[in-house]
C-alpha cells in the first residue's frame, strides 16, 4: 500500500513523501526469530520464550556474530535452558551473500556464549559440524511461513541474509507480515565495528540493502541509537546474582566476556545487549498501549562499498524523496526495558526487580507492566 503523508524528518524538519504501508494485515502475536547466537541473541531469546503473551514459531539460524554451525547449537541450548525445545531450530545461511565471514568472536568469544562451560555443554550436546544443509533452508521456511500464514512478524537480530535470501524465494510472501524488525543499522550513533557501521548490516551489507530495496512493508530498525542505551551494569548484574536459578547463572556467566570487551574497547562499565531491545519493542508493540521505543519514518539504504561499507543511510530531509521504507528507533525508555526483561526472566523475584531497579535508576517505585 502506498499513500502520500507528510512526515516529521529525524530533526523536526517536514517534506511531503511516499510511504510503504506499515504492513497489510494485522499481526498475530506469533513472531519467527532469526539470530546469530551469540551472547545478546541468546538473551534475546530468554526474553522472548519467557513471554507467554507472544509465541515463537521458530528460531532461524544465520551466520554473522559465529559460524551458522555453532550458532545452531547455541540457540538450541537456549531452548533447552528455557524449556522450549518444542521450537524448531533451523539453520541457514553459511556465508553472506558475496562475501567472506567475518565473524564477531573477538566479542562474544570463540564459542559464542563468553567462552564458558554453557558454551562447552551447546558444542557436546548437539555438535558444531555439519548442523546446517547445504541450501538455505532457513530462507525456505521464512517465505513458507509468510506464504500459509499471514500475520506472522518476523524480528531479525544477526545480519540479514536469511532474510534476502527468502525475500529472493518469495517477495510477495513479505506482503502478508505482521512486523517486520531488524536489529541493525545506526542513524547517528557511532558504529560498533566500523566508525560509521552496525556490525549486522556491515557483515553483510548487501544482503542489507537489498531487503530495504525489495521490502513491500516497513521495516522498524532498531540501531545503535536506542540500542547503546540498553547496558547490563554491574549493579544490575548484582541485582541478577540475588536470584538462586539456572537462568541467572548462565547470564551472568555468558556476560562477564561480553563485559570485558565492552571495557577494552569503549570503556563501558557493563555490555550493551543490543538485541534483547528489538525482542522487547515488539513485545511492547502487540500488547502494550505505548510503544517502548520511538522514531520516524524514513527512506534508508545500506552503503555496501570502501570504507562506509555497511553504514544505513538514513534520508531524513527527503533528500531523494523516495517512499519511506523504514521506521528508525531514536529513544527507548531503559528503564521499562530492564523491568520488562528482568521481571519476563524472573517472575518470582518481581518485588525484588522493583526495588533494585529503583536504586539503579534513581526512579522511585518502577513501573512493573503487567
Amino acid at each position: 500500500m502506498i499513500k502520500f503523508a507528510v512526515e516529521g524528518a529525524g530533526d523536526g524538519a517536514d517534506y511531503k513523501s511516499k510511504e510503504i504501508g506499515e504492513m497489510n494485515l494485522i499481526p498475530n502475536k506469533k513472531v519467527i526469530i532469526d539470530c546469530d547466537p551469540g551472547i545478546d541473541d541468546a538473551l534475546a531469546l530468554m526474553l522472548a520464550l519467557a513471554s507467554k503473551e507472544i509465541e515463537v514459531r521458530a528460531v532461524t539460524v544465520v551466520c554473522g556474530n559465529v559460524p551458522v554451525d555453532m550458532g545452531t547449537g547455541n540457540a538450541k541450548l537456549v531452548l533447552k535452558l528455557m524449556g522450549r525445545e518444542d521450537i524448531p531450530v533451523i539453520a541457514g545461511a553459511k556465508e553472506p551473500l558475496s562475501r567472506p565471514l567475518v565473524t564477531a568472536q573477538d566479542t562474544h568469544g570463540m564459542d559464542g556464549l563468553g567462552e564458558t562451560k554453557w558454551g562447552e555443554m551447546a558444542k557436546k550436546l548437539y555438535g558444531s559440524d555439519g548442523a546446517a544443509s547445504k541450501e538455505n533452508m532457513a530462507a525456505a521456511y521464512i517465505a513458507g511461513s509468510f506464504s500459509c500464514e499471514p500475520g506472522i512478524s518476523v524480528i531479525a537480530l544477526g545480519p540479514m541474509t536469511n532474510i534476502a535470501a527468502a525475500m529472493k524465494m518469495n517477495v510477495e510472501a513479505f506482503k502478508n507480515i505482521g512486523y517486520f524488525i531488524s536489529m541493525g543499522g545506526s542513524y547517528k550513533s557511532h558504529g560498533n565495528c566500523s566508525p560509521v557501521a552496525e556490525f549486522n548490516y556491515w557483515v553483510d551489507p548487501e544482503a542489507a540493502r537489498y531487503v530495504y530495496e525489495h521490502t513491500p512493508v516497513k521495516i522498524h530498525m532498531v540501531g545503535l541509537d536506542v540500542t547503546r542505551e540498553i547496558v547490563l551494569r554491574p549493579d544490575i548484574c548484582s541485582l541478577i546474582s540475588r536470584f538462586e536459578n539456572e537462568r541467572a547463572e548462565f547470564i551472568l556467566d555468558i556476560t562477564k566476556f561480553y563485559t570485558d570487551f565492552h571495557w577494552k574497547q569503549e570503556k563501558i562499565l557493563g555490555c550493551v545487549i543490543n538485541d534483547p531491545l528489538a525482542v522487547a519493542y515488539f513485545l511492547s508493540l502487540c500488547t502494550e498501549k505505548e510503544s517502548l521505543c520511538t522514531g520516524f519514518d524514513s527512506y534508508v539504504t545500506v552503503e555496501t562499498e570502501g570504507l562506509c561499507a555497511g553504514q544505513s543511510i538514513v534520508d531524513d530531509y527527503g533528500f531523494w524523496q523516495k517512499p519511506s521504507n523504514a521506521h528508525i528507533l531514536t529513544k527507548t525508555d531503559t528503564s521499562r526495558f530492564m523491568t520488562m526483561f528482568l521481571t519476563a526472566l524472573f517472575p518470582e523475584y518481581t518485588a525484588d526487580i522493583k526495588i533494585g531497579l529503583s536504586h539503579v535508576y534513581g526512579v522511585k517505585g518502577v513501573e512493573i507492566h503487567e
